[in-house]
């Protein structure tokens, strides 16, 4: 804790004046995805939705747009839902406990968890993968956690190590994080400017690797990933519905085009209007409330399906 008081960064949802809903929309946007992205989508993402009720208030495809080139767009979908919960079943405020938190669209353990002790400053076991990596290279040896989700004992392990007061326990987690962002890290630790070096015992045993120490990032390049992003690139930048003679311009491959287009709107991201364009949900009923040039009139109404998704620590991907 007195390493963090001195080495942690200024991130705008640590400081004094951050709301519960910005410590949300921080947890949602930084689950696999570095902080230097997040910050200019945070920064606009609340000057335009300050508060749950202005998000509530767009169609969801404005909050797919606005998601830019995060990654896992689907986050947008359920930070949407999430917020219409909260108007409609919190009065507007981002609810404290992690029971009711644990209920809303796309919180799992950790965000709850984390929501509950950095926006309310509660004494709860907040694991993500640096908390993780740090605790069992601390405490059991272990270079990388060996299973996908925290395990029970190490719930009761990090219980063990939180202060009792609610206030101190709810810093020495975010202490915690900041130590395996910054210093206990998965490829390159600097165990020489770790402040508990002395006590680590994965360092005392000569850093050994686990089995899952060399495992590698998925490639990206030519990945249905990759096309699902291009299709929603061009989605994003048109106010109404984009014609389908303009989305096979994005990708040569029909057959990978067309997986991926139906991937997106399998996961409720895009909605087919009529056989012959696609729009982000809501955008046509948007367009009609405020004039803007709606789709060809002999289009079908759009449809809307939302799919499931988890998350690295049981969370949103």
């Amino acid at each position: 804790m007195r390493w963090y008081a001195d080495r942690a960064r200024d991130l705008p949802w640590r400081r004094a004046d951050a709301t519960p809903w910005g410590v949300l929309v921080s947890e949602f946007m930084l689950q696999q995805t570095p902080v230097d992205r997040v910050l200019p989508v945070y920064e606009s993402w609340l000057a335009r939705w300050p508060a749950p009720a202005a998000l509530a208030a767009e169609p969801p495809g404005e909050a797919v747009r606005a998601w830019g080139r995060l990654g896992y767009p689907r986050r947008a979908l359920w930070l949407h839902a999430t917020a219409t919960t909260v108007v409609d079943r919190h009065g507007g405020r981002v609810p404290a406990d992690v029971s009711e938190l644990r209920a809303l669209p796309g919180v799992g353990e950790y965000t709850a968890a984390a929501v509950a002790a950095f926006a309310y400053r509660r004494r709860t076991v907040v694991l993500d993968t640096n908390v993780r990596r740090v605790l069992g290279r601390l405490t059991r040896g272990e270079a990388l956690p060996v299973t996908a989700s925290p395990t029970t004992a190490e719930r009761a392990a990090a219980e063990t190590l939180l202060p009792a007061e609610p206030e101190a326990a709810a810093t020495w987690s975010v202490a915690v994080m900041e130590l395996g962002a910054l210093v206990c890290t998965a490829r390159s630790p600097r165990c020489d400017a770790c402040p508990v070096a002395s006590r680590c015992r994965w360092l005392a045993a000569g850093r050994p690797a686990t089995d899952n120490a060399g495992s590698r990032a998925q490639a990206f390049a030519g990945t249905d990933r990759q096309v699902r992003g291009l299709l929603l690139a061009v989605l994003r930048a048109e106010p109404d519905a984009v014609p389908r003679a303009r989305l096979e311009e994005v990708w040569p491959d029909r057959t990978q085009r067309e997986r991926a287009l139906d991937a997106l709107v399998a996961d409720g991201l895009v909605e087919p209007v009529g056989a012959e364009a696609f729009a982000l949900p809501g955008t046509l009923a948007r367009s009609s409330r405020t004039g803007c040039r709606t789709a060809p009139s002999d289009l079908a109404d759009p449809l809307h399906r939302v799919g499931e998704i988890a998350h690295d620590d049981s969370d949103v991907p």
